[in-house]
């Protein structure tokens, strides 16, 4: 009889390369997001809403706006993401926390072994 052990623990390290920033799609938005991000730019909650978000395609919660070609509005230059301190937790949790098939194609993420099973 054999027991099967689970493999390592796999992390991803983000580089900051920026290329998650310039993949199109939705970048929903937490309600307590929200403040977080407007008070970081020294904006009201209604003057943020109003310059930076648009509404979700099925309408149940807010987005970050995109540039025409996809990108974050947040996104300045190659790889440097001006709300970085308050950004969202879809921006910070990716790829650990959630990722998508094909991911692996654009993310320089550093994969790191956390642990190992002992032999």
């Amino acid at each position: 009889m054999s027991t099967s052990q689970p493999g390592p623990t796999i992390r991803y390290a983000c580089q900051r390369c920026g290329n998650c920033c310039r993949w199109p799609g939705a970048v929903r938005l937490k309600f307590d997001e929200i403040g977080k991000i407007a008070d970081f730019l020294g904006l009201t909650q209604g003057e943020f809403v109003a310059r930076h978000t648009d509404l979700m395609p099925d309408r149940s919660a807010l987005t970050l706006k995109s540039r025409p070609d996809g990108s974050c509005s947040f996104l300045e230059g190659i790889n440097h993401c001006t709300i970085q301190p308050v950004k969202p937790f879809q921006c910070a949790g990716f790829p650990n926390a959630w990722n998508f098939p094909g991911w692996r194609e654009k993310c320089e993420a550093t994969e790191i072994v956390l642990d190992s099973p002992s032999s």
